[in-house]
């Protein structure tokens, strides 16, 4: 039988949400008839680069200075290998560029796939980019994919024809690990008083700043407990120079890139995420699958609530008011068999999305 290759373009594959979102999917999909190969734009060895490989997919860096120049190389590696007959974009905007790129090669199949709501940029030019970013994505997809409503409605102004795939994760591998790892911050840290933890890449959008706002007032308010930042990016220095400055040093650890999440989720009190804008986050369909009740922006797209009682949205212009939620009275977690309900109700299945995925790749 021959194997069908599908290429998917990404930046790198770090434990982000797009990525983290494609391994619990490639982790179940029958390899011998679906493999996925990764086109990089970095030479860096990514997180999941190593089990990539022992899975049997591969890793392709294209290195170039600009998307004009990655979008030739890329055009140029696709007619050198004219069995990738799937090209599978996750870029969001830049997702054009690589549509234009399979489209000049001839690839039949270009599926653009939609992870945000948001680019978050705001100038004349980066809209002029944004307005011809939409137009080519809309034009030149074969197939339009969202791991939500309005990520499908950002991207590609409607529903219509965009094939909704939610961000699965692996539930009943989660929560057996959950189960396991009740104290297990208590374990690795021995801190005392209230966890609260953020999941996310260092950067603006992620909302950082506010955090520190948050820890900020819980100290004021002489409240023993720990916020522990999980993640890296571009913002990690000033973030780390900004607790020193706020004499938070005793409150706010930096874990940097892990490969417990679960872990640390499990034994949270809470998570909390003060982004500016999100799609569709895996890290808050993992938080409700382990049970953690997450304090989320109100500029989160409202799907992410699988009625669990475990999602609590706020807006991001008062501290205040999202440490009067840290400090309020908690309610009982909702028990396993109503999570998993919930989960397979709204399509978070990685087991059953890979199947459901791996059938319309064989279709194509």
């Amino acid at each position: 039988m021959t194997i069908q290759r599908v290429l998917h373009i990404v930046g790198k594959m770090d434990r982000a949400g797009a990525e983290t979102m494609l391994m619990n999917l490639y982790r179940h999909i029958d390899h011998s008839q679906i493999q996925f190969d990764f086109i990089t734009f970095t030479d860096e060895v990514g997180d999941y680069d190593a089990e990539i490989i022992a899975l049997g997919g591969r890793i392709i860096p294209i290195l170039a200075d600009h998307s004009l120049a990655r979008m030739w190389k890329l055009k140029n590696f696709l007619k050198q290998h004219p069995d990738y007959q799937i090209v599978h974009a996750h870029m969001l905007l830049n997702n054009a560029f690589h549509l234009l790129a399979a489209k000049g090669a001839g690839v039949p199949h270009r599926i653009s796939h939609s992870h945000s709501t948001s680019n978050g940029k705001t100038n004349i030019v980066k809209k002029i980019y944004e307005q011809w970013a939409f137009i080519t994505n809309r034009k030149l997809a074969t197939d339009k994919m969202s791991c939500g409503e309005q990520a499908a409605h950002y991207l590609f102004g409607s529903i219509k024809d965009v094939w909704l795939l939610p961000n699965a994760v692996d539930i009943q591998q989660m929560m057996t690990v959950a189960n396991q790892s009740r104290q297990y911050i208590d374990q690795e840290f021995g801190d005392e008083g209230l966890k609260i933890i953020q999941v996310g890449r260092l950067n603006e959008v992620k909302n950082h700043q506010f955090s520190l706002e948050v820890a900020e007032q819980l100290k004021k308010r002489q409240i023993a407990f720990t916020l522990y930042i999980v993640g890296q990016g571009s913002l990690d220095m000033r973030l780390r120079q900004q607790v020193a400055d706020k004499s938070l040093l005793d409150t706010v650890k930096f874990l940097g890139m892990r490969t417990d999440i679960t872990e640390l989720m499990a034994s949270a009190d809470y998570m909390i995420m003060p982004s500016l804008h999100e799609g569709f986050p895996v890290v808050l369909v993992e938080s409700q699958t382990v049970g953690l009740k997450a304090l989320v922006s109100d500029q989160v797209s409202p799907e992410v609530d699988l009625g669990l009682g475990l999602v609590q949205f706020l807006p991001i212009h008062s501290a205040k008011d999202w440490v009067d939620c840290l400090l309020a009275p908690k309610q009982p977690k909702p028990n396993e068999k109503d999570i998993t309900a919930a989960l397979n109700l709204y399509g978070f299945s990685a087991a059953t999305n890979a199947q459901i995925l791996m059938q319309k790749y064989l279709s194509m």
